[in-house]
């Protein structure tokens, strides 16, 4: 039986079986199968020790008596204050009558005397066995270990999986054996499906082991079973989703050496105990445009799932969650729908850089094509969650007016304004660095372009490409990312509910005219890095992507740093913050003929850099050529 299931899974995939071979023996198994066991045993003992007993407290939570003493205690501590106030309130007026305060000051005193005596019989005597609610306790310490055991899965899976599938890339790089895995006949998911199953399996053996205590835990403490198995699917996408990340972060960022999975699962780590503060956190809301990113974590899903894992008791922020003004935090199903969909979404396109990249690591991770489906992808999923309807909103210039709050989308849009742009940048400043070729990639396309031999047109190349320079698909993707913030502009005057001066929400002296020269510079300075990572990597030394890498950063960061410290604020210097990396900044305070004159700088440095690259483009296809006909 088992020989045939393990020649069953070598016909299936060959990988995993060898993944499966190396890990799957006699002492690792007893381990892993130990270390969960008793992780169990020392999680149920802990909620032991709260065990209620013969000393339990009159007031504890599972006495029966408590609440008729908690009553007791809360009636006179009312009595309390009422007479404190009532004595402050008679010498405040300086009535005449001192019978009146005696007879307070004499009520007080024997309110505080009972209520002395009752804490002293609270805290000398004890519940009596038999008004002790041992059934709701284990109840309780059932939920108790349930939401343990949930987010020791979360923790467990995601960062001791991600290391391991990071460590054995690199080990496999390291020893040279990768190599002879890429010329394996196999197709490369095959190969990746059979280390993404087969590398973490002792990660897998802890986690099963501890299931049927997790399951039996949950329906003791009377969660659905549909819940449940809600959680185990939206767990189980996670983990595809970020171990098909730590894939491919493995075969791309391989200079990191021996830190590199340490840097991976350290990163998944961070990003998992930041966003469980937040979901932890009273007031946290889902009505911003980053919101969707929140959603790669399964902790807020949890949280919905089981409202006592975080005891957040005036409202769960799923539920009020909303895609377009679609209402999916309505109920449990569309809530983990949509979260799976967004994992399949994304581990999709993961695993179409998988495949380009893992028989030939030295290519882009996506195309110049699949760059333009994720950045608009990306404004889907960001403007789906800026726009959701809040029932009386209030933008800031109102506040003050309730009576007159409206639903008024300009200022919910111009709230987001600095989130998108800041998401965008970020992007668009990753894809700079993945589409842009090096020289070599470069000088055989100019080469071709220079003998004639292109049998596609120019701008089709330009545009889809794989060796072409990125300056033209650069452009389209920073065209994608504004075409939402043109739209909105241009409708602004029919959205503006409340007809007040801030027209667009982001201030009174902020028009269209100065949004739209906004986004003009933004297009030029995106296109001004571009132009320069590609000049960078034009390079002919062997460090020029960190020669790219560093002009760009300086260039980006340099400018307002020196600004900031020079004390040069845009209120005060709108002019010389237009020419920096965040002319955003000073767009507020700059009249529209000094926004116009510095686009018309900006553009013309965009003309020199771009002279200067199709120059030296143009010469390294001469010179390519010149050297294969002299080879001949």
């Amino acid at each position: 039986m088992m020989v045939n299931l393990i020649d069953k899974i070598g016909d299936w995939n060959p990988q995993l079986l060898r993944e499966l071979k190396g890990r799957l023996k006699i002492f690792p198994v007893a381990i892993a199968l130990i270390i969960s066991l008793l992780g169990q045993l020392i999680l149920f003992l802990f909620q032991l020790k709260d065990f209620p007993g013969e000393n339990y407290s009159l007031v504890g939570q599972y006495c029966s008596l408590s609440k008729s003493y908690i009553q007791q205690q809360d009636a006179l501590s009312r009595q309390i204050n009422t007479l404190y106030t009532a004595i402050s309130n008679f010498k405040k007026t300086k009535a005449s009558s001192t019978v009146s305060l005696v007879d307070l000051q004499t009520e007080l005193n024997s309110a505080n005397a009972k209520s002395k005596a009752l804490n002293k019989y609270i805290l000398e005597n004890f519940c009596p066995p038999n008004q002790l609610d041992i059934q709701l306790w284990w109840r309780d310490h059932l939920e108790y270990i349930f939401l343990s055991l949930s987010v020791i899965f979360i923790f467990t899976l995601l960062v001791a999986g991600t290391y391991l599938l990071i460590n054995n890339l690199a080990n496999e790089e390291r020893h040279g054996t990768l190599n002879f895995i890429r010329l394996s006949p196999q197709s490369e998911v095959n190969i990746l499906t059979g280390k993404l199953l087969g590398v973490p399996i002792l990660v897998y053996l802890v986690t099963l082991a501890a299931v049927p205590l997790h399951l039996y835990a949950g329906r003791s403490a009377n969660i659905a079973l549909s819940y449940i198995f809600s959680f185990y699917a939206v767990l189980a996408a996670s983990c595809i989703f970020f171990y098909s990340a730590a894939l491919l972060f493995g075969l791309v960022c391989r200079w990191f050496n021996s830190f590199q999975p340490w840097l991976g699962s350290g990163s998944v780590l961070v990003f998992l105990i930041m966003t469980m503060m937040i979901a932890s956190s009273s007031g946290s809301s889902f009505n911003n445009s980053t919101a969707w990113f929140r959603l790669f974590s399964p902790f807020d899903v949890t949280n919905h799932l089981f409202p006592n894992l975080f005891h957040i008791y005036n409202g769960l922020p799923l539920k009020k969650m909303q895609f377009f003004y679609l209402p999916i935090g309505t109920n449990v199903s569309s809530i983990v729908g949509f979260h799976l969909l967004s994992y399949s979404l994304c581990t999709y396109g993961i695993w179409q850089a998988l495949k380009r990249c893992f028989r030939n690591p030295n290519t882009a991770v996506i195309s110049k094509l699949q760059s333009y489906l994720l950045v608009a992808g990306l404004q889907v999923m960001m403007w789906g969650f800026t726009l959701q309807y809040v029932k009386n909103y209030c933008p800031p210039s109102l506040v003050n007016q309730a009576s007159t709050c409206l639903y008024d989308v300009n200022s919910q849009i111009g709230e987001n304004f600095i989130w998108l742009g800041f998401c965008n940048s970020v992007l668009l400043l990753g894809l700079i660095a993945i589409l842009s070729p090096h020289r070599q990639a470069i000088q055989d396309w100019a080469r071709y372009k220079h003998q004639g031999l292109w049998k596609k047109s120019l701008l089709k190349d330009l545009i889809f490409g794989e060796k072409s320079i990125a300056l033209i698909a650069m452009g389209i993707n920073v065209a994608i990312a504004i075409i939402p913030l043109i739209v909105w502009i241009a409708v602004a005057p029919i959205l503006n509910v409340h007809h007040n001066p801030s027209l667009l929400g982001l201030g009174n002296n902020v028009h269209r005219i100065h949004v739209v020269f906004a986004l003009a510079l933004f297009i030029t300075l995106m296109m001004i890095y571009a132009t320069i990572a590609q000049l960078m990597l034009m390079m002919k030394t062997s460090k020029r992507s960190l020669w790219a890498i560093g002009t760009v950063t300086a260039a980006m960061f340099l400018p307002p740093m020196i600004l900031q410290f020079l004390t040069i604020y845009p209120s005060k210097n709108a002019t010389i913050w237009l020419f920096s990396s965040f002319p955003w900044a000073g767009v507020e305070y700059a009249s529209t003929t000094t926004i116009f004159l510095a686009l018309l700088g900006e553009l013309s440095v965009l003309a020199l850099l771009n002279f200067q690259l199709t120059r030296q483009v143009k010469l390294a296809g001469e010179s390519a050529t010149k050297a294969l006909l002299v080879g001949r």
